[in-house]
């Protein structure tokens, strides 16, 4: 006797993650311009009208998107810090410098982040998650510097400085991999902590 299988949830979690990675690598490679419902079908191998199953439009789905890809980044920078182990300024260290290895320190990384950045003046939904993603990056620096004793009232500003010092460093490493290295841009980075937490 023939039965029907019992309904799972993996099938469109699958489909719904596939269409996401399909997402990023259309927008790597061919900017906003060059992202559109169908576009992102043809990466995905599947029909147009199924991207408009799984989200409710281009917008959602590359909002979804940038979703995914910080999970992504943020699950490296965790994984480093965890590696650390206990030690407060060796979690510090980890935590600023993980930016400068791979997973994070990617050609295709950056052009999918420059295609997010660029819809942060136009598109409300992805402004709001560059803020949170923004806030919680310095949230976690704050915290790390206040576990090496920096004062409350200096984490703040040091926790922004050092978030604009990571970007800078990461966004050249990644544009110009050979005007130096991963160790040199961790080394400069370290000097930095180390100026503000004396």
């Amino acid at each position: 006797m023939n039965t029907i299988p019992a309904f799972t949830r993996a099938e469109p979690d699958a489909r719904r993650a596939s269409l996401i990675a399909a997402a990023a690598q259309v927008l790597a490679r061919h900017g906003v311009a060059g992202t559109s419902v169908r576009a992102i079908a043809v990466q995905a191998g599947v029909s147009p009208g199924l991207v408009g199953h799984y989200f409710d439009g281009i917008d959602a789905l590359i909002a979804e998107t940038y979703a995914h890809v910080e999970a992504q980044v943020a699950a490296a920078i965790d994984a480093a810090v965890a590696s650390a182990g206990p030690d407060p300024r060796a979690r510090l260290d980890a935590f600023v410098t993980a930016s400068f290895a791979p997973p994070v320190a990617s050609p295709d990384l950056l052009a999918t982040w420059i295609a997010f950045w660029s819809l942060v003046p136009s598109r409300p939904a992805i402004a709001g998650q560059h803020d949170e993603q923004y806030a919680q990056f310095r949230a976690r620096v704050e915290g790390l510097l206040g576990d090496c004793g920096l004062a409350r009232e200096r984490q703040r500003l040091a926790a922004i400085a050092i978030t604009a010092l990571v970007d800078g460093l990461w966004l050249e490493l990644c544009l110009s991999p050979h005007a130096f290295s991963a160790q040199e841009a961790g080394g400069i980075a370290r000097a930095n902590l180390d100026a503000l937490l004396r």
